[in-house]
């Protein structure tokens, strides 16, 4: 019996720190930001970090970390980068409980910016045929499922997990990204139907119920179904919603390194929090002590905390436990 197992995406993550430009275009729908590199020259790279990412590998080693006995299902390739990631969670003490499969290992390349945030090219491979038949159901005996964003024949397997989560009373968190969020909520309704807990930025959550302030969004989208709603703001920090109550949590100001994993290292660390059953202030407090940890960091594992870790950051960072709660909206 598992605490947890993450169901989700595995890659092999190439981090490029070039001399890069950031420019700004300008519409009438508001600015978007750019990184730009010049055409028709070589861009010489300033430093190369490997590293094993994906939402389903980065969780599971968070919650691992973190004490919980975990699982990680999900599709990678029979190649070199396949096998790195099976020997990275091996070392942190994650059983794989997924396939191996013809597709090549999902990958990504990370470019830097001037400012604090990154764009990631990815190629999604074996992350995208996982099927749900595939899948050896002996394994999944768990007290919770973690879905983190999969799209194409993946998808329909987290769909019939989710099902099979109903039947077999197993408590599910789901970490939606604007893959899926665009889609609406009727696209995702079969997912979150059986959902526990939902997990998502300010943006995904305006893409399922519209433009709203965030402790709005949080009550609008406990309408879907979930019992707990939390919707992240970056440096605005953080809103949980219970069905009773609003808890609002400000982020740390530290200094940023990188965010590639910064939204999974938060979310496997709520979740943590709740699978412990330590309720909704101390699950914020965890979440935010990892993400603040991993952001001033370069990669989305490199400086997950163990549970020790967790404690003494909440100990010494008093802005995490700065939770404000009310009764009404």
């Amino acid at each position: 019996m598992y605490d947890i197992i993450t169901v989700g995406s595995a890659t092999f993550d190439v981090f490029a720190l070039t001399e890069a430009e950031l420019i700004t275009i300008r519409s009438n729908n508001g600015k978007d930001e750019h990184i730009a590199y010049p055409v028709g020259t070589k861009i010489l790279i300033d430093q190369l970090d490997f590293q094993t990412g994906g939402g389903g590998t980065n969780t599971a080693v968070a919650f691992a970390r973190l004490g919980l006995k975990t699982a990680f299902l999900g599709k990678v390739g029979n190649d070199s980068n396949g096998r790195e990631v099976l020997l990275q969670l091996k070392k942190e003490n994650v059983d794989f409980i997924g396939v191996i499969g013809k597709e090549q290992t999902g990958y990504s390349i990370i470019l830097d910016s001037i400012e604090e945030d990154r764009t990631i090219l990815t190629y999604k491979g074996a992350n995208n045929e996982l099927s749900f038949r595939e899948i050896d159901k002996r394994k999944l005996a768990s007290r919770w499922f973690y879905f983190s964003s999969m799209v194409g024949k993946s998808f329909k397997a987290m769909e019939s997990l989710a099902e099979y989560a109903r039947d077999n009373s197993i408590k599910v968190a789901f970490n939606p990204s604007a893959y899926l969020t665009k889609k609406g909520p009727a696209f995702i309704s079969k997912i979150l139907r059986a959902v526990e807990i939902l997990i998502l930025n300010k943006e995904e959550a305006e893409m399922l119920v519209g433009r709203g302030q965030i402790n709005e969004l949080a009550v609008r989208l406990s309408k879907l179904g979930p019992k707990v709603i939390v919707v992240t703001d970056g440096r605005n920090g953080v809103c949980a919603y219970d069905g009773y109550n609003i808890y609002r949590q400000s982020a740390n100001r530290v200094k940023v390194k990188e965010t590639t994993g910064a939204g999974d290292a938060f979310a496997s660390g709520f979740v943590a929090g709740m699978v412990e059953r330590k309720g909704i202030e101390y699950a914020l407090n965890l979440g935010l002590a990892n993400a603040t940890s991993v952001v001033m960091h370069i990669g989305a594992k490199n400086k997950l905390l163990d549970k020790k870790e967790a404690k003494q950051f909440i100990r010494r960072n008093n802005k995490v436990q700065v939770i404000r709660k009310c009764s009404k909206v």
